[in-house]
This record gives C-alpha cells, sequence and structure tokens, in this order.
C-alpha cells in the first residue's frame, strides 16, 4: 500500500515526493509516462558528449531564498545570468528593451531619460489594457511592436498578440538602463551537474519508488494506494469530458557543430525571419569546455508534448469546469503547470509544490484516528484540497 500515487516526475511532482517521504515518512510511488525523471528539464550528453537539454532551454532563476534553499540540498550550482539577443534589421541587439537596445538599432547615444522621453513619445496610450498587443503598444509604440513582439508572437502562439491575454507579453520588461540580463531575479544559476543529477539526488529517499514508461490509467485500478498527485493535463484525467484545453508545442532541432564557438549570447530569438523563434547554445548555459558544440532550434508547433497553456478567455472558462470537477474528486491533488492550467516558472512550480506539502502535512498531523479526511474537512473547515 502506497501513501500516495505521484504523477509526473517533474518539478511539481518530484518535490512533493520528496517532502512526503522525508519529512512525514510517506510511501510513495512516483510514475512518469516519459523515460525519464525530471520533467520538461531533463537533460543528457548527446553523442559529442555536450550535456543538452532535451526539450529547450531551462534557465534557473528565482527571487525566492526558499526555493532556493531547498533545491540546493540537491545541487550545486554555476552562476549564470542569461543574456538574450534578437535578430532585427541585420543586427543583434539584446533583448528585453533596453538603452543599448534602442542605441544600436538606431544609431543613438540617448541616456536614460532621454530613452523614456523616447519611448513615451511613440507609446499609444490604450486604456483599459486588456491584450499582449495592448501591453506592448502602451509601453514602447508600434514600431518597436512589429520589430520585436508581433511576428515572435505569431509564431509561438500561430494567434496575433491582440488575441492573447496581456500576461503573454508582460512577461518581458522595458528597461531605461543599460541592464542586458534577461533576468533580474536574485538568485540565477544552472545545477552544476545538470537537471537530471538533481532530481536523481531528490528521488533517492528509500520511501520513493520509481516508475517510468508508465501510464496512470493502467496502473491506477492496481497498485493500491491511499491518495494521488497528479500533474498531468487535467483534462486527460477526466478523459477530456469537456473538451481539450489547447496548448502549443515545440519541435526541436538539434545540430552538433564542429566548431567550440556558434553564437554571441546563449539564446538568439528570431522575430522577423526564419520558421524558428530562437536558437540556443548548451555550453553557454554550462558552461561546459568541448571543441566542438550543441545548438537547439525551436519550432512551435499545435500538435506534441503540451508545453505552453493558451492564455486567452475562452481557455480559462474551460478550464474552470475541469477544475470545478476536480473539486468533487476525494483524496486527488492536482497541481503543477499542466494540472492547473497556468504558465509557471521552475521556482513557481518548486513553491506551489512545498505550498501543498505543507497543506498535505497539517492535514497528516490533524488526521483523526478513522482517517476519513472527508468527514475530518468538513468537520473543521480549515483545509481547501485546491
Amino acid at each position: 500500500m502506497f501513501d500516495f500515487i505521484i504523477v509526473g516526475c517533474g518539478f511539481a511532482g518530484s518535490v512533493l515526493a520528496e517532502r512526503l517521504a522525508s519529512q512525514i515518512d510517506k510511501k510513495v510511488l512516483i510514475i512518469d509516462q516519459r523515460n525519464h525523471v525530471g520533467g520538461n528539464t531533463h537533460d543528457y550528453y548527446d553523442e559529442a558528449g555536450i550535456l543538452v537539454h532535451k526539450y529547450g532551454p531551462h534557465i534557473f532563476h528565482t527571487n525566492s531564498k526558499q526555493v532556493f534553499t531547498y533545491l540546493s540540498k540537491f545541487t550545486d550550482w554555476r552562476p549564470y545570468e542569461h543574456r538574450v539577443l534578437a535578430s532585427v534589421d541585420g543586427q543583434l541587439v539584446p533583448i528585453p528593451i533596453n538603452l543599448n537596445t534602442i542605441n544600436k538599432l538606431y544609431g543613438l547615444d540617448l541616456s536614460s531619460d532621454e530613452l523614456s522621453s523616447f519611448l513615451n513619445k511613440n507609446a499609444e496610450n490604450i486604456s483599459p489594457v486588456l491584450t499582449s498587443e495592448d501591453v506592448v503598444l502602451n509601453s514602447v509604440g508600434r514600431e518597436l511592436y512589429e520589430k520585436f513582439f508581433k511576428g515572435y508572437t505569431k509564431k509561438q502562439w500561430d494567434l496575433d498578440p491582440s488575441e492573447l491575454d496581456a500576461s503573454v507579453t508582460a512577461r518581458v520588461p522595458t528597461r531605461l538602463n543599460k541592464d542586458d540580463r534577461y533576468f533580474t531575479d536574485t538568485f540565477q544559476a544552472m545545477p552544476l551537474r545538470g537537471y537530471t543529477h538533481l532530481f536523481n539526488k531528490m528521488l533517492s529517499h528509500p520511501n520513493i519508488y520509481t516508475m517510468l514508461n508508465t501510464d496512470y490509467k493502467d496502473i491506477q485500478h492496481f497498485i493500491p494506494h491511499k491518495k494521488v498527485i497528479y500533474t498531468g493535463p487535467i483534462d486527460c484525467y477526466f478523459d477530456y469530458r469537456f473538451g481539450k484545453l489547447p496548448y502549443r508545442s515545440i519541435n526541436f532541432k538539434f545540430e552538433t557543430i564542429d566548431q567550440e564557438d556558434f553564437q554571441p549570447t546563449g539564446t538568439v530569438n528570431y522575430p522577423l525571419t526564419n520558421l524558428y523563434t530562437r536558437s540556443t547554445e548548451f555550453k553557454k548555459l554550462t558552461g561546459q569546455k568541448h571543441p566542438k558544440t550543441t545548438v537547439v532550434y525551436e519550432y512551435p508547433a499545435d500538435e506534441g508534448d503540451p508545453y505552453y497553456p493558451v492564455p486567452r478567455k475562452e481557455n480559462q472558462l474551460l478550464y474552470n469546469k475541469y477544475k470545478a470537477l476536480a473539486e468533487s474528486v476525494p483524496d486527488v491533488y492536482f497541481t503543477g503547470r499542466l494540472g492547473t492550467y497556468k504558465y509557471y516558472n521552475m521556482d513557481q512550480v518548486v513553491a506551489q509544490s512545498l505550498t501543498l506539502f505543507k497543506r498535505l502535512q497539517e492535514i497528516d498531523t490533524l488526521m483523526p484516528a478513522n482517517g476519513n479526511v472527508n468527514s475530518f474537512v468538513s468537520k473543521n473547515g480549515i483545509y481547501d484540497r485546491h
């Protein structure tokens, strides 16, 4: 008898497995349909011996000391600040847009104050701000919107920015200084030996049993267990009762090049050219020394593994139907990007799992002798399962 079956070996499931096993002595079975742990952060050494990320670049960054301290139990770190260039008008310029971006793009020598005036002069006063297009036009105006955002967003989502929730482009700020880092979080680093090493250590507790190449629906009735933590797509759990939740996927094309260096930064974006959105050179991220280098090109697609929930109002309404259904299922907890149909960064997923663990720990501590969680929750009214 397992106390928990956890579906999914990514950050959401693995953090919960480790906490449940090590902190409250629960017996956990964690499963995954794939043949590896680590979810979308899984990395491995390719045929050339270069450490690559199977599902595209994953750069760790967080402002949460709690999250960084927790993950530090399972890995040492390589300090790394990610920088991205965008190929625009035949030049490679920093993104997010900053003082250097504008000065290089237009051959100017603006100060921070002058840049503020420059952007304000071009910005469009849109109110209320409802879409991704509104966000950018309100911030930098139409010309920079066309150069940096419209084409990239169309490739990434197969939708015009005017059809997407404001949250998509709001993730990319505009800076008035020369800070060309893609992220400004307090903690920015890469796992020194890679993400897979981190996950292997996280899941090494003797209370944790791992099954790969395993579909939850194939084993749910055959392996005795008390509770389920489900980090897969919530619509899949319910056999798509209300229809499929839309996702965008990515096709990855890896290329190993017989030269030590390929591009000036870890990632280069292509808003206006090429069918792919960006290229990433992994050695820039990992710091690995090798006479060759491996690059991945990302081609967004409708079909494939679900990577990005599509942030539109109608999709949120569809998810809300599944969420209401999930709340009626006893002893099943939905979490993670797929379980809650929301785009999270890695650190946000870790924080979400640590929070859910605290709630599970509270229930375990206060559980009555008969173990009837439903009567306990109803009687005490202190725990919201979702």
